[in-house]
Formats: structure tokens, C-alpha cells, sequence
């Protein structure tokens, strides 16, 4: 299935989360925290302006980016996990 997100929405994948500790303590999945990082999969085409033209997102598919712990809508696609979140949601693109 594929997904086109609208306007300044971006389509994430969470990155795996880390399975065991810096300690060497392995981390049960019911004790992991979600990650805050995630790849970018899909982008919708941006928002629109007052003026009624398009602003374009500064963000591409393929980017690496932090998000808030919470942020986003959490959806389920071909057993896949990932989230739909808009442009301000990002809190930053790891380089």
C-alpha cells in the first residue's frame, strides 16, 4: 500500500530502538521507550501560504530526523509501523 501525505504532513519510520543497554543489560520490548528518530518516507507537497501558494517543506525523503516523544499520529501499514506527523513536529535533521 502507498500513502501521499497532504500538505506540510511527512510519512516517518521509527528507527529500531536499542536492545540492549550501555551497561550491557539486555531490554525487554514491554520496557523499551519508543525511539524519537525515525527516516523520512514519505513528503506531502507543503502548505499552503495565505496568499494560496505552496511553501516548500524543508525536509526530503530519505532525511534522518528528531521528533517529540509524542508526536504524531501512529499508524499501522502492511504490518509495518510508522507515523504521519506534520513539518512542525520535526524538532530537528541529524546530519
Amino acid at each position: 500500500m502507498k500513502i501521499r501525505p497532504l500538505n506540510d504532513r511527512i510519512l516517518v519510520k521509527r528507527m529500531a530502538s536499542e536492545e540492549m543497554s550501555a551497561g550491557g543489560i539486555i531490554i525487554p520490548d514491554s520496557a523499551k521507550e519508543k525511539p524519537a528518530e525515525g527516516e523520512i518516507v514519505a513528503v506531502g507537497p507543503g502548505k499552503l501560504s495565505e496568499k494560496g501558494e505552496r511553501v516548500a517543506m524543508d525536509v526530503k525523503v530519505g532525511d534522518v530526523v528528531l521528533f517529540s516523544k509524542y508526536g504524531g499520529t501512529d499508524i499501522k501499514l502492511d504490518g509495518v509501523d510508522f507515523l504521519i506527523m506534520r513539518e512542525d513536529d520535526i524538532l530537528g535533521v541529524v546530519e
